[in-house]
């Protein structure tokens, strides 16, 4: 009788330098965002020490708890290739539909508030995602314009009024004011958000998927990606992510209008750029994009501090997402390098 040996199992695959090197890309970017807020931190707290107060850090947090979540959103299109311009308004028309459930429905549960802000926000970003990726219409033109839209749409509802915290329940507010161990309530919202769709990118494959459109969609689409789908599915997670930040918005300030959120959208771009999503897609993390945004909040209440006039804060800002960019080109030269060197190998 003869015995047969089974052959043994394939060793697991090692990493490629290129996915190495992919690995390390992200780490320097993200890593270079927190030694600058360290150092920007580290300095004004020299120049003033009630910079770091109890108060002053919680200020700071929730200062950039709504432009995290907005920069989570737009980092989801982006890294297709794509930009969501609207996300402002569709902030501001979130915010006050917020408002004004509250004003018609004074005993309305919060949760419901929470899931009809984000409803309202995903049928906006369904708008944008529906003539972009059916009607393949630009995305910078398509959001432009509904930028426009959705803001007159918000100006003609609320037609010059102006809904207060006084009409806002109380404990809605304290969402906005409340802490766990001394963390803002809206802060571990917005952390929350952040995990959840970091998780999602990295570990489904639709998630993935979106890379591999944002870094060709040309051959995503031979590859059997629904590219129409994914993008539509990323304008609508950013529209639903917008309307949620305009709910926040209300437990933040509590007074608001139809002006809330004007002109956030650029803002939160330079979030994203900064925190080093390539504008050209496929490469990038929602983590970075929140580190960006922390970063920019920092900035705006730092420089104040430090004596510094609005034109430099601007310029600074300028300076910040002219290096990310050059960071990115010089990061994707040689990551592009090193897997030409792989292949040849």
């Amino acid at each position: 009788m003869t015995t047969t040996t089974a052959p043994p199992a394939p060793a697991e695959p090692k990493q490629s330098a290129g996915t190495r090197l992919t690995h390390r890309v992200f780490l320097v970017r993200e890593l270079g965002i927190v030694a600058a807020l360290v150092l920007l931190i580290g300095a004004t707290a020299i120049s003033n020490p009630r910079f770091l107060s109890a108060q002053s850090v919680k200020d700071l947090l929730l200062g950039a708890t709504i432009l995290a979540i907005l920069a989570t959103g737009q980092a989801i299109v982006v890294i297709t290739r794509n930009v969501d311009l609207s996300v402002g308004s569709v902030l501001g028309l979130s915010a006050f539909a917020t408002g004004t459930l509250f004003l018609d429905h004074p005993g309305i549960p919060i949760p419901v508030v929470l899931v009809a802000g984000a409803a309202l926000g995903a049928v906006c970003g369904a708008v944008n995602g529906a003539l972009i990726a059916a009607a393949r219409v630009p995305a910078l033109v398509v959001t432009l314009g509904t930028l426009y839209v959705f803001r007159g749409i918000d100006y003609q509802w609320a037609t010059g009024k102006q809904i207060n915290a006084a009409d806002i329940p109380v404990s809605f507010l304290h969402m906005g004011t409340g802490t766990i161990l001394g963390v803002p309530l809206l802060t571990l919202f917005a952390l929350a958000v952040v995990l959840c769709a970091g998780f999602y990118l990295r570990s489904y494959r639709s998630g993935r998927e979106l890379y591999a459109i944002g870094s060709d969609p040309a051959a995503a689409r031979l590859s059997g990606i629904a590219v129409g789908r994914r993008v539509f599915f990323a304008f609508v997670v950013c529209g639903a992510l917008a309307g949620l930040a305009g709910v926040l918005y209300v437990a933040r300030f509590g007074t608001l209008d139809a002006n809330a959120g004007l002109g956030s959208e650029l803002n939160v771009v330079a979030s994203v750029v900064v925190g080093g999503v390539a504008i050209f897609g496929g490469s990038g993390s929602v983590y970075g994009a929140a580190l960006g945004a922390m970063l920019l909040t920092t900035i705006g209440s730092a420089l104040p501090v430090l004596g510094v006039t609005p034109f430099w804060q601007r310029a600074a800002v300028g300076a910040l997402i002219l290096a990310a960019i050059g960071l990115d080109r010089a990061l994707s030269v040689r990551l592009t390098k090193s897997l030409q060197r792989g292949v040849h190998q």
